[in-house]
């Protein structure tokens, strides 16, 4: 009788630290990257005023997004989301380069945006002009921070 206790009790024991691992395990936390941003070092090599549409689509690669109406930006967006056990997947960072052209297709503007505090903030810019075309495009692509689900991404 006390070695049929002593089985139950071992294997009780042994399902109880399953039990705590697998519980452990749910509460770290997973990155997931969506999209594509180029580096640094890969957009040194566009020249402003020099380096023309097919130029960048060599360089870089073609972008996700273009400008809505006149085709007169490249947009590469990415995002980085954060989940934690089963709760709702939360978007933690995004990231925009815009690379504008001007009428002839030659690069105008190299700019990175980022978010801090909820606020559309530019990270670095190689411009020939102090406007930034394409804010409003810019502010829809952040206005989406916390509305978009993972589940909107792969398809479910």
């Amino acid at each position: 009788m006390e070695v049929q206790a002593s089985k139950v009790k071992a294997r009780l024991n042994g399902l109880l630290m399953a039990g705590s691992i697998l519980v452990l395990s749910a509460c770290s936390a997973i990155y997931r990257d969506h999209g594509y941003v180029p580096m640094d070092a890969e957009l040194e090599s566009v020249q402003v005023g020099a380096s023309s549409r097919e130029d960048v689509a060599e360089m870089v690669g073609r972008p996700s997004a273009a400008g809505l109406l006149d085709d007169s930006g490249w947009y590469y967006v990415q995002s980085r989301f954060k989940h934690v056990g089963p709760m709702k997947p939360e978007e933690i960072d995004r990231q925009v380069v815009a690379i504008s052209f001007n009428q002839s297709g030659i690069v105008e503007n190299v700019e990175r945006f980022g978010l801090a505090e909820g606020r559309v903030v530019p990270l670095s810019r190689r411009v020939t002009e102090t406007n930034i075309k394409g804010i409003s495009f810019l502010r829809q692509l952040f206005s989406n921070v916390g509305r978009v689900q993972a589940g909107d991404f792969l398809g479910e």
